[in-house]
């Protein structure tokens, strides 16, 4: 039986997921159902700011529920390593409004 979610690809992948209250969390996608609730391990939060570099808040294993995620993607894991995050500069995300 083939989901509509195409996610079955990024099993086992480290994926970027931006949430619906504005949090960045990355980490290994082990799972997700047919809601679309998705399991990550390994996983942490990344806390942007313009004052210091982007903190990274160790979250382990981490269940994301479908109505919170706002997007899920692919991470370019070498672009990712080659990115020296305590000199990135961002605004927090703000909340999506629906």
């Amino acid at each position: 039986m083939a989901t509509t979610t195409g996610l079955e690809s990024l099993v086992d992948q480290i994926i970027s997921v931006i949430t619906n209250d504005g949090r960045n969390i990355v980490g290994v996608l082990k799972g997700f159902d047919q809601a679309t609730n998705i399991i990550l391990d390994e996983s942490h939060e990344r806390v942007f700011s313009t004052k210091e570099g982007v903190q990274q808040h160790v979250l382990g294993l981490y269940i994301i529920r479908d109505d919170n995620i706002g997007v899920i993607g692919e991470l370019d894991e070498e672009l990712d390593a080659s990115l020296d995050f305590s000199k990135l500069r961002a605004h927090p995300l703000k909340p999506v409004v629906h």
